[in-house]
């Protein structure tokens, strides 16, 4: 499906332009034709010339004058190589655009202070969002357009040529009016896409609109004909007065600062960036502005703690995803999950311009969509992480030790009996290992017996039991408890003699646990009974909570222990865990009973509630009747009762159990990881040579749906082998262009604009030739055929941006940027440069005002009636700039169609002087 969505706008394209090709041949085959002797008029300028100049790179093919044969076969040649040259741009501009990423994508931790008083760590980007939109990212969009104007003028002796400046602003009307139609119209019927960064498109769009002003002004108002130092340098300086301008609009400095200002955490890295909100209730446009839901703003326009409260939007939205996604795959393991919620977190995050470039460039040329390769190339890794090799030494030696490690024993159970394992290796030995027991609070001879001796593991043989005797008393005591102790290993072979010759690898070895506790409970007494400590801690993923209860001190009768939760600051009925009462029943010698807890599972990031579980006064019963009789005792009963008071059973230490819900740190540090993990710019980016070699000779599925759930990469089509087998040269080529992870970034940036340069030279000659060849102006040629070539990446790019974000600035907010950027830049250093050079030797940059100075007023006259009703889309009854019902695209299609064709047609009609000009 995407691969006929490509070629269902890449034939209309490329048909239009040939078209119209046909129809500027006609119009100077036919002003020719009325004419005997064309080169010799005054207004011979009006013509097309097949006299080819010598390129800045390539020389001219001779003869000059060939056949119609020869020119339709040099025309063949120049356009396809043309078009191999912009698929060049288009890769290389893949690099660069990856580099502006990287680079705009540096972070810096700071500390704020969040409304409780607390400070905590927060992550900020150090470059502002709408600063890196109007910089580097419009450059990397724009640097074709910006470096051919410079090259032309440079290359050819600082002499003014109408192929950069026609393509600046055949560009700027292709992007306004071409583009935005197809935004418009791909998105689905219904939908609708809103600018967001109202004010920094309204700025931008200013902006735009003044810089081809300014063109116009310079060259027929100011001094016609002629490009002054002051305005050439000018020009370049407005660049940066644009960027402060819009910095300032999305800051809300000077009079921005009465207008309602929030924030957002990107839900990349949770980064706190200014985002556009909406007027909330409460503000009076008077300075003093308090919101109703009780947040003060100050004059300058913040809202106070907003960002405290808006940074874990991110972590929200990580939670949300993962909740979501163990409802749908409720068998999934939690690593599976975390894996498919980093590629939805990817696929839905809000991207830059950048990523849309590089994301239509790839699938373009059958490199694959990034996300789903990077998704399934991810998962590989982390297989084969998970595929732990072991190590020969541990697979060959064995492991002795107890198991367990506590034993309890009442004191008249006569013996207590230990285990010891031999577990592992290649079970061919004989080990011995000697033991003993050593004294803790229990001594032994009056507690217990004292034992020593050997064990001896056979070949084969995995278990062997100690046995140590318990002495009995009828004195009431504390529990006591005592060790027993491994040592002294040694090994033999399987006949029993002891092995003298050391081996590469040990046979056996003693690990823990080396020592057993074994703990000896008094029988004497109906026991004390407490928890074990006083606070315990509980994760809210434990599902259900299990608190022992120990009897201490005795274990003699049955014992009723009631227990009950209470409240604390978790709440229960539940809301946060589940009411819990009841009654446990310890029977004779019974030491550990259990209470279950209910917890309940909200799945918050950060967590602290309490509550109590509390224990009453335990009932001793006998032959299942209470202790409290009111029948007639005998003497002997009267004795024994006396005996038994004395023995009765109490409450310990912890009789109360403060509970603390926390939350899950596995869950915790699964929402951390997603949220680190989800950094375009480590999608984006390239790590290694190795990295991008393989990257350049592997043909990827370019499929564009990236709605479906599964990450799993398709198999290419035939198409993506196609474009792989016409991109492969310039893959491999650029491969050789200094990875992203260098200098962060900076390497490849220099290297990627070095080389967009050269193929820009080359894109001037042959765009120049070509035109001479057909007999094309250049002035129509860059209008109709550069422009397009440079702009039909940022269309797919736009195209993208419109389906998958949910704002249109990605797609139309940066076209506006671009275009002011390509006259700041491409005219300002251009202009100024040669106005400078002659200047020094006395002379004038001169510039002919005529053809160029009509393109830019039928350009800015018509981007006035785009922006006019892109606003009025804007209104309730369509809702948007893009999209809306299907009448309401088509009619706005056809109408920005019919702007961009009336331009090209109105603009080629004045170079051939078929309409007056300035």
């Amino acid at each position: 499906m995407a691969k006929l969505q490509w070629k269902s706008f890449l034939s209309p394209v490329l048909g239009t332009g040939f078209m119209i090709t046909i129809f500027m041949m006609t119009i100077w085959e036919t002003e020719g034709t009325a004419t005997e002797d064309p080169i010799d008029l005054p207004n011979s300028s009006c013509f097309g010339s097949f006299q080819c100049n010598r390129g800045i790179i390539l020389p001219i093919w001779y003869p000059q004058n060939p056949s119609l044969g020869d020119i339709v076969a040099r025309a063949i040649v120049y356009f396809v190589a043309m078009l191999y040259m912009f698929l060049g741009v288009s890769i290389i501009a893949d690099r660069f655009m990856a580099s502006i990423e990287v680079i705009t994508s540096q972070e810096k931790e700071i500390t704020i202070t969040l409304p409780n008083g607390e400070t905590s760590m927060a992550t900020v980007r150090i470059w502002n969002e709408t600063v890196s939109n109007l910089t580097l990212m419009a450059l990397g969009s724009s640097a074709p357009e910006i470096l051919l104007s410079l090259i032309e003028v440079c290359g050819h002796g600082f002499l003014a040529g109408e192929l950069g400046p026609g393509t600046i602003v055949g560009s700027a009307a292709f992007n306004m009016f071409v583009i935005i139609a197809v935004c418009v119209y791909c998105i689905p019927d219904g939908e609708v896409r809103r600018v967001k960064h109202l004010r920094v498109f309204f700025v931008t769009a200013s902006w735009s609109i003044f810089a081809y002003i300014w063109m116009y002004l310079i060259l027929a108002v100011f001094s016609p004909g002629i490009v002054q130092v002051w305005e050439g340098l000018l020009t370049l300086m407005f660049f940066p007065v644009c960027v402060v301008f819009a910095w300032i609009a999305d800051k809300r400095l000077l009079f921005y600062k009465y207008v309602y200002k929030r924030y957002r955490a990107d839900k990349r890295r949770g980064i706190i960036i200014e985002t556009e909100g909406e007027l909330p209730k409460g503000i009076e446009m008077d300075g003093k502005m308090v919101l109703e839901h009780g947040d003060s703003v100050l004059p300058d326009g913040t809202v106070i703690s907003l960002e405290a409260k808006d940074l874990d939007e991110s972590r929200k939205e990580a939670i949300r995803i993962l909740k979501d996604l163990k409802q749908k795959y409720p068998d999934r393991e939690l690593e599976q999950l975390v894996e498919l919620a980093n590629y939805y977190a990817l696929l839905h995050q809000q991207k830059s311009r950048a990523f849309y470039r590089i994301q239509a460039t790839r699938m373009m040329t059958g490199a694959g969509n990034i996300l789903k390769k990077h998704a399934a190339d991810h998962a590989k890794r982390t297989a084969n992480l998970n595929e732990a090799r072991p190590d020969p030494a541990e697979e060959m030696c064995s492991k002795i030790c107890f198991e367990p490690a506590n034993y309890q024993c009442f004191e008249n159970c006569g013996l207590v009996t230990l285990t010891v394992v031999c577990k592992g290796g290649e079970q061919n030995s004989t080990f011995y290992v000697d033991y003993r027991t050593e004294d803790g609070s229990a001594n032994a001879g009056s507690d217990y017996e004292y034992t020593e001796g050997t064990l001896i593991f056979k070949p084969g043989e995995m278990t062997k039991e100690i046995t140590v005797g318990i002495i009995d008393d009828d004195i009431f005591e504390e529990d006591e408890h005592f060790f027993v102790r491994l040592g002294n290993l040694r090994s033999g072979d399987a006949e029993g003699m002891f092995d003298s010759d050391p081996t590469e690898y040990p046979k056996g070895r003693l690990v823990a646990p080396l020592v057993a506790t074994v703990t000896i409970l008094d029988d004497d007494h109906a026991g004390i009974f407490t928890f074990e400590d006083k606070v315990y801690h509980v994760s809210e993923s434990v599902g259900v909570m299990e608190l022992k209860v120990l009897r201490t001190s005795g274990a003699r009768g049955t014992v009723m222990v009631p227990y009950r939760t209470v409240e604390g600051t978790a709440r229960g009925g539940g809301v946060d865990y589940e009411d819990a009462f009841g009654e446990l029943e310890f029977l004779n010698d019974e030491t550990v009973k259990t209470i279950q807890v209910k917890i309940v599972d909200d799945e918050e990031y950060e967590k602290q509630e309490n509550f109590f579980v509390v224990l009453e006064k335990p009932r001793w019963m006998k032959r299942g009747i209470s202790d409290e009789s009111n029948g007639k005792l005998t003497a002997e009963e009267e004795e024994a009762r006396r005996i038994a008071e004395m023995g009765k059973p109490i409450l310990g230490e912890h009789s109360k159990l403060e509970v603390i819900i926390e939350e899950s740190y596995e869950f915790k540090s699964t929402v951390d990881k997603l949220i680190k993990k989800t950094n375009l710019a480590l999608v984006i980016g390239t790590h290694s040579w190795r990295e991008q070699f393989m990257e350049a000779v592997t043909v990827s599925a370019g499929d564009g749906e990236d709605e479906d759930d599964t990450r799993d990469e398709k198999l290419p089509s035939c198409f993506d082998y196609v474009m792989h087998f016409l991109t492969v040269f310039w893959k491999v080529l650029f491969a050789f262009v200094p990875p992203t992870e260098y200098w962060n970034g900076w390497a490849c940036f220099i290297v990627c604009m070095a080389v967009i340069g050269l193929l820009t030279a080359f894109i001037n000659d042959l765009a120049s030739h070509f035109g001479c060849t057909v007999g094309l102006k250049d002035s129509v040629t860059a209008v109709v055929f550069v422009a397009l070539g440079t702009s039909v990446p940022d269309t797919f790019a736009s195209k993208v941006a419109a389906l998958q974000d949910q704002y249109a600035d990605a797609s139309i907010g940066n076209v506006t940027g671009s275009n002011a950027v390509n006259v700041f830049l491409g005219i300002g250093v251009a202009w100024s440069v040669a106005a400078i050079y002659w200047a020094t030797k006395g002379k004038e940059f001169k510039v002919d005002p005529g053809t160029l100075a009509f393109s830019v007023t039928l350009f800015t006259i018509f981007a006035f009636v785009a922006i006019s009703v892109l606003l009025y889309r804007r209104r309730s009854h369509i809702g948007g700039e893009l999209g809306g019902t299907r009448r309401g695209k088509i009619l706005t299609c056809i109408m920005f169609v019919s702007l961009w064709l009336l331009y090209v047609v109105f603009s080629a009609l004045e170079a051939y002087c078929h309409i007056k000009g300035f």
